[in-house]
């Protein structure tokens, strides 16, 4: 009878059921689900996290628990307001179970703001109120320096931020960096990090401790209680006092502080700070080294544009020839006609002669010569008159005017002492003339240098010459017997002219010095 009975059922006194693991955890979703189906919860957001997916994980909490919440990729869009950590909203949705974590979520497919929270409230009224002062205006930022020689570093001495800009510092252009080591979290980090910017800019120039030309305020990511210390109106009217330029670079790309506002520069990242702080040494030697070519390809464009103009002009030019060869028919018909002129000009001056001949009598000589003779006795009869009475007045005259030494010594010294100054002024000018005529003539003479053919011997060329001819082509250079070859330095060699070989057809000759070969 005992083999009948089956032991292998439940144990004895044991009624409930038994569940496997997912079935559990599919019931619990199928009651909260069923039993909030959708729900609205009021809250204030807390912790925000956007995963690469596109969904969105964020908790809503009140002052004692918190709610995770969750909005797909597909339900973002449909959201009518940005969550925002710190904002107190309203949420719908469907509250349901993850159960390969046994926890459990709300599905937010809607988001109402409900209001302000506590510490945000708090941001806006300070950020207001700062900003009617005048502390956020952009017109009171300053520019940073180009290339900062010391850098002032404001954050923690532990942790990667440090780290990151004295690496980026140290690829892009190495500089002195100054480090402030200050709390940036917690009660202490507001009033360490307003001694720190006030303490660089107390540092006098010049001092044993050098003073930064640029300062970084820097911390990483963190919540906004995190950051609060940097939202602090101490810490915010330091950075808007401070006399060196300030980037601030407080959290990621994402957070804003109020120092932000105050600060002349924001960075995303204390990484992106670096990278304002100073530029690429490479590229600015890359820069210089690509303004330096350009200007040598300018200068010699320039060079060999005036040199083609110079040439193209002396083309135009008239040769001697053709401009003495009018005066030259000229002086030839004169001096053929010279003779048979002279010849005429004899031949009418003989014929007045002649006819004068006659008219020439002794007493056409004696008259004049009489009437001379009593006019100049009349003038010595009335100059021996007048010339005592003159006297006389000029004697009575002179007594009058009472001459005495010292007013004549005053006008002679004052005399002398305006002489001197016009001989200094004249000194003056006459050198600073002589010296700015031979500053332009030094400058004349190195233009005249640099657009002599000399130059262009230095570059390798060379002039020949038959005798004090120049040879300007292949056919006269045959045609010489022997020919000096001129090089750059003024020597000379001399050579028999023979047949040479073609090198492609020469440059045009500079003006008035020859060909150039």
């Amino acid at each position: 009878m005992d083999d009948l009975i089956d032991d292998s059922g439940p144990a004895r006194g044991r009624n409930e059921g038994e569940y496997t693991v997912s079935e559990i955890s599919g019931a619990v979703k199928r009651t909260l689900e069923d039993a909030f189906g959708r729900i609205r919860v009021k809250g204030e957001i807390g912790r925000i996290f956007r995963a690469r997916s596109g969904h969105l994980y964020y908790d809503i909490k009140d002052d004692r628990n918190v709610l995770a919440c969750t909005t797909w990729k597909g339900q973002v869009s449909q959201l009518s307001v940005a969550p925002e950590e710190g904002m107190e909203v309203v949420v719908t949705g469907k509250l349901s179970a993850f159960g390969a974590q046994s926890k459990y979520n709300l599905n937010v497919e809607a988001m109402e703001v409900a209001g302000a929270g506590a510490l945000m409230a708090m941001l806006e009224k300070r950020r207001v109120a700062l900003a009617a002062e005048g502390v956020f205006d952009p017109l009171r930022k300053r520019p940073l320096p180009f290339l900062p020689e010391v850098i002032g570093v404001v954050t923690s001495p532990q942790g990667a931020v440090i780290r990151d800009i004295l690496h980026r510092l140290r690829d892009r252009f190495p500089r002195h960096v100054l480090i402030w080591p200050v709390a940036v979290q917690g009660r202490a980090s507001a009033p360490e990090v307003a001694n720190a910017i006030r303490g660089f800019n107390a540092l006098p120039p010049g001092g044993a401790i050098p003073r930064p030309d640029l300062l970084i305020v820097a911390r990483g990511g963190g919540s906004i209680e995190d950051l609060w210390g940097f939202n602090e109106e101490i810490v915010v009217r330091a950075a808007a006092e401070s006399a060196i330029p300030l980037i601030s670079a407080v959290g990621h790309e994402t957070d804003t502080t109020l120092i932000d506002h105050a600060s002349d520069r924001r960075a995303p990242t204390p990484t992106a700070a670096a990278e304002m702080a100073v530029p690429v040494r490479l590229d600015l030697l890359a820069h210089v080294d690509g303004l330096g070519a350009r200007q040598a390809r300018a200068t010699r464009g320039i060079v060999a544009a005036r040199g083609q103009r110079l040439t193209d002009l002396s083309r135009g030019l008239p040769r001697a020839d053709a401009l003495l060869a009018g005066a030259r028919q000229r002086l030839d018909l004169a001096s053929d006609r010279l003779p048979a002129t002279l010849r005429a000009r004899t031949g009418r001056a003989r014929v007045i002669l002649s006819r004068l001949e006659g008219r020439i009598v002794p007493a056409a000589l004696t008259v004049p010569l009489a009437d001379r003779r009593r006019r100049l006795a009349e003038l010595g009869t009335r100059l021996d008159t007048a010339l005592p009475r003159a006297t006389r007045q000029k004697r009575a005259r002179l007594d009058l005017v009472h001459l005495r030494p010292a007013p004549l010594m005053r006008l002679m010294r004052q005399d002398g002492e305006r002489l001197a100054g016009l001989a200094d002024r004249l000194v003056t000018g006459a050198r600073g003339r002589h010296d700015r005529a031979r500053d332009r003539l030094a400058a004349l003479d190195r233009l005249r240098l640099s657009l002599g053919y000399e130059r262009t011997l230095d570059r390798g060329f060379a002039v020949i010459r038959d005798g004090d001819r120049v040879l300007t082509d292949s056919a006269a250079v045959r045609a010489a017997r022997i020919v000096t070859i001129q090089f750059a330095g003024g020597d000379t060699v001399d050579a028999a002219a023979g047949q040479t070989p073609s090198r492609g057809k020469p440059k045009p000759p500079a003006p008035d010095q020859g060909s150039l070969f």
